[in-house]
């Protein structure tokens, strides 16, 4: 059972654990409301650019001592930026938990943006979008994000721009950091053999001298009130395979459906024995990668599906993955198959939680977004309840075929539109 402990700081700063004692260990992670979707015109990459900068040298720790303190701690020490957050965590022993703080908390609230430092890491930045670039089958997941959610900060790529990350001025990314790296939009979480009370304390201890109030003049997070309408992207590159991504508008976070949604991916293509990757890959050998996936933002969500074939078997499998978009449309499935897609989720998510971190991780993201932290118990209980009728009538609302957009990465648009016209006559146009 789950037993979790939350305190708020006089700051804002909020603070979860778990407890597990049967390990030596503790997972700490300090998430901050800060990602791509809160980056707003000439600001793109910014939220990346600062976390790889927060390594880089602070008020007490230069890169080079920090990079020492975790190696000498025996830890593991690194970050994240996604769409709306980012997050900087670690893993150590249970005696080292407070030097690991230590260290972090200095990094994230007093990084020293050393011009030298900047500029060789903006340096580090740009070979990891040209590196990004270079790799159409992560490229075209960007694409089709722009595509579902045209003209929105969601649309955009958490990597960030180039132009933006090469030209952002110091005070530009000190400016940033001070607006969104504010008290309330901070939740520190850990998971391992600790006690709540003097992690609390240590927290308060390195945080309330330097805790700042959010500025009146940061924005709000933009909501998600766009049209929708399908739409399609082609990137021409000389590749051997045609890097294809269908998707449209999914479901958010809090929204009791999600439960469906999951199961509806591991029947169609988020598993082995899922129905595209069995389809087209297993039986047809016309793909070596084929899958489905969700994603949940706090007003909305994308759902996804991606192939990357040649040219000459890239109408086949729209064919066939408009085939079975329209018989799990129908309820065309057995209950063999929603059963074993039930256990399916059920263990994926029971043996995540015997990670440390990915406990930590869950915990410290449903604060930071205000989800409701359900039980294990309660979450088997509520995919348990979902009843076929609703996974049917979730694939005609997401996987519509009249309502998804297309994205390609390959040498050939004209196959490519001949394509997805088979799904969707509108996206040829």
């Amino acid at each position: 059972m789950q037993r979790y402990t939350v305190t708020t700081l006089d700051g804002g700063e909020r603070i979860i654990t778990e407890r597990v004692s049967s390990v030596r260990s503790v997972a700490l992670g300090i998430w901050i409301g800060a990602g791509s979707r809160d980056e707003t015109s000439g600001q793109e990459g910014v939220s990346h650019l600062i976390e790889h900068l927060l390594f880089k040298g602070s008020a007490r720790y230069s890169a080079m001592e920090i990079a020492q303190i975790f190696d000498g701690l025996g830890g593991e020490l690194n970050a994240a930026t996604a769409k709306e957050y980012t997050v900087i965590y670690a893993r150590v022993l249970d005696a080292h938990l407070e030097a690991a703080l230590d260290v972090m908390a200095d990094m994230l609230l007093q990084p020293q943006f050393e011009p030298a430092e900047m500029d060789s890491e903006r340096e580090v930045v740009l070979e990891e979008i040209a590196m990004y670039e270079d790799t159409p089958q992560d490229l075209v997941h960007d694409l089709i994000a722009s595509a579902v959610f045209a003209g929105h900060p969601l649309g955009k790529p958490v990597i960030g721009s180039a132009e933006v990350v090469a030209g952002a001025s110091a005070e530009d990314i000190r400016a940033y950091h001070r607006s969104r790296y504010v008290g309330p939009n901070i939740v520190v979480s850990a998971a391992g053999n600790l006690e709540h009370e003097p992690l609390a304390h240590a927290i308060e201890t390195r945080f309330a001298p330097l805790s700042r109030v959010p500025d009146d003049s940061v924005g709000v997070r933009p909501v998600w009130v766009g049209d929708a309408a399908p739409r399609s992207i082609f990137q021409r590159k000389d590749t051997e395979q045609v890097h294809l991504c269908l998707g449209g508008l999914g479901v958010s976070r809090s929204d009791q459906r999600r439960f469906a949604a999951s199961l509806l991916d591991s029947m169609l293509g988020g598993s082995a024995s899922s129905r595209l990757f069995q389809e087209i890959r297993e039986q047809r050998g016309m793909a070596y990668s084929v899958y489905t996936y969700g994603s949940q933002y706090a007003d909305t969500g994308q759902v996804g599906i991606y192939v990357g074939t040649r040219e000459d078997n890239l109408a086949e499998c729209v064919r066939i993955i408009g085939d079975q978009l329209g018989r799990m449309g129908e309820g065309r499935f057995e209950p063999p198959e929603l059963r074993r897609a039930k256990e399916n989720l059920k263990g994926r998510i029971m043996l995540s939680m015997e990670s440390t971190s990915n406990r930590a991780s869950r915990l410290g993201k449903s604060v930071l977004t205000d989800t409701e932290i359900l039980s294990l118990d309660r979450i088997c209980a509520e995919i348990d309840a979902v009843e076929p009728e609703a996974i049917s009538a979730l694939a005609r609302q997401l996987f519509a075929p009249e309502g998804l957009s297309a994205a390609a990465i390959g040498p050939n648009e004209e196959r490519f539109s001949a394509a997805v016209a088979l799904l969707n006559p509108a996206l040829a146009a």
